[in-house]
């Protein structure tokens, strides 16, 4: 049983959920939707990308998945999007608290994608604290494809939600809270 497929011959389902929440991240959407990111995760063996593009304008190119690619398909909003994160194999998210803390709950592989158009941008921090703990992969939308590229799932270390008091301090600090 070599390279990735079962005993019929196919390769088994690994789907890589995009979710950029709320927002428009445009940028997030348009690095996931070039040729040499959809070809790198296809290279490492994922078989579908689904894209949540919130309020998003920039409308990514579905695919079949022909010619043994990627199966692409998209949408805007979900009233849950639970159902995509735990079926998936790899999270690419914006760096909302929310999503990030959800995906790591389930255990999920996840990319951290900062939105350098907002002004406010401690997100960027929580996940950079995050990537340093070696809990989550982060990226800018123009690193991306090297984030993907070089990225070994083995080196990740779970998080766990008993680990919050450092996350605590952190955002009682960007509060501008004492620390205890």
């Amino acid at each position: 049983m070599g390279g990735g497929v079962d005993d019929n011959g196919v390769k088994p389902k690994k789907t890589v959920f995009v979710t950029v929440g709320t927002t428009c991240f445009d940028a997030l959407v348009k690095a996931v939707d070039t040729q040499e990111v959809t070809e790198e995760l296809s290279r490492k063996g994922y078989t579908h990308l689904v894209i949540q593009m919130g309020r998003g304008t920039y409308i990514p190119t579905k695919s079949a998945g022909e010619d043994g690619g990627l199966t692409v398909d998209y949408f805007t909003f979900s009233s849950s999007i639970a159902e995509y994160l735990k079926s998936a194999s790899l999270v690419i998210s914006h760096a909302g608290s929310g999503s990030i803390f959800e995906t790591l709950g389930l255990g999920k592989p996840l990319i951290v994608v900062v939105n350098e158009d907002l002004m406010d941008n401690h997100q960027s921090e929580l996940a950079e604290e995050l990537a340093e703990r070696k809990h989550l992969f982060y990226a800018r939308p123009q690193t991306l494809y090297q984030t993907i590229e070089g990225m070994n799932l083995e080196t990740l270390i779970p998080y766990l939600p008993g680990d919050a008091m450092p996350v605590a301090k952190i955002i009682n600090r960007f509060l501008g809270f004492p620390d205890d």
